[in-house]
């Protein structure tokens, strides 16, 4: 009779183990298992009766934890930063790109040039956290000349080892800067590319950087990326504001196509786009939400607005900070929009690392009053986890 309760104790326990799934119940079962294999012994029978039930619940716990392991929320960092002028040292563009060479006023020569791009590669290596060791899956840049320093840049000996892939493509900026996307192909699989530029009807010879727009697949789920660097505010800020509100538009119209063809997917719209959060460009004709609570599956809400709000920005001008460095996500990626299963905003933050720092905490940046300071971009990057 003892037996048969120590039996009818072991059913009731691999019972619970296998309905709770908790660690702490599976815990303390296989020590009353333990306990109870012990008090059998003595009996041939019952001996082997609790050797059959010790294999059948350790196969039930690693079941139990296959469980859980499936149910592990994913994380993606989804990231932007500005890369500061970053130029070879060939002069290929006329005096727009004279001044970064050897020749030029800033002696742009070999030794500064890889120096900042080992600089900006320790930059991106920092970009990890405990819920993405391997850093952010995706990263929008922008202030770069061309394909090949991209090239030098993921082959720096700081991120080399996360083996990340390249979509570039030449604008027409008379400057000669472009924005390109990195990605880890480990987490982000690109299926479409297309490239979008701004024409301003009153400003025919206008040039500027074309947006970049990146669809694939992360985490399963299919999301577009809107890459940005919207025109400066060259000649004051009021004045030039119709220039970004123009590329706004342009951002918007690319978001409206995406969902005529696919209605709710998640975009993200990322750049330095040369304008704070509530700005009229940013608030009023991209449409970027402060708070998220009422926004719409075809809408957008802008994160980083109460962190600006909070003091927190990504360049520093004359003492006071903006945060021009954004990351906007559609109403498809937030927790009472996003589907089942499906990936969705987490959070955001600046990544306003101690080391790309001054001593009064605005960036560190490659030259200022025309004196090299090996540093790193006059902006800090910024970031976006998205979950799953």
């Amino acid at each position: 009779m003892r037996c048969w309760l120590i039996l009818w104790s072991v059913t009731s326990a691999i019972i619970h183990a296998k309905i709770l799934k908790n660690e702490k119940y599976s815990e303390l079962f296989l020590l009353n298992l333990r306990q109870t294999t012990y008090d059998c012994l003595n009996q041939t029978f019952m001996k082997r009766l609790a050797l059959m039930l010790l294999a059948v619940v350790t196969a039930l716990c690693a079941l139990a934890q296959n469980d859980e392991q499936k149910r592990r929320v994913r994380v993606y960092g989804v990231a932007f930063y500005n890369l500061e002028n970053l130029f070879d040292t060939i002069n290929n563009n006329g005096k727009y790109d004279h001044e970064f060479s050897p020749a030029g006023a800033r002696r742009w020569d070999g030794d500064k040039y890889y120096r900042k791009i080992n600089n900006l590669a320790s930059a991106i290596a920092a970009m990890t956290t405990k819920t993405t060791p391997m850093g952010p899956a995706i990263i929008g840049v922008s202030e770069i000349e061309n394909r090949s320093v991209l090239e030098d840049l993921v082959k720096a000996e700081p991120i080399r080892k996360s083996m990340l892939q390249i979509i570039h493509h030449d604008s027409p900026d008379r400057r000669g800067v472009d924005v390109g996307l990195l990605y880890n192909p480990r987490m982000f699989r690109p299926t479409d590319v297309t490239n979008h530029t701004l024409c301003i009807p009153d400003k025919p010879d206008f040039r500027t950087r074309d947006q970049l727009c990146v669809t694939g697949v992360l985490g399963g789920d299919t999301i577009s990326i809107i890459v940005n660097h919207w025109p400066s505010r060259l000649g004051g800020e009021q004045q030039s504001s119709p220039l970004r509100e123009a590329a706004a538009a342009l951002s918007k119209h690319i978001a409206d196509s995406i969902w005529q063809i696919r209605p709710g997917q998640p975009v993200v719209i990322m750049g330095d786009l040369n304008d704070d959060p509530q700005n009229r460009s940013c608030a009023q004709v991209l449409g970027a939400a402060k708070n998220p609570d009422n926004v719409g599956v075809d809408q957008f809400y802008n994160p980083f607005w109460k962190m600006l709000d909070r003091g927190i920005g990504t360049l520093a001008y004359k003492g006071a900070w903006n945060l021009f460095d954004q990351i906007i996500v559609s109403g498809g990626l937030l927790k009472h929009n996003a589907q089942d299963g499906g990936l969705r905003y987490w959070k955001c933050q600046v990544n306003n690392y101690k080391f790309l720092q001054n001593e009064d905490g605005t960036p560190h940046r490659t030259y200022k009053a025309g004196a090299f300071l090996d540093g790193y971009s006059d902006h800090f990057p910024t970031e976006i986890f998205l979950i799953k």
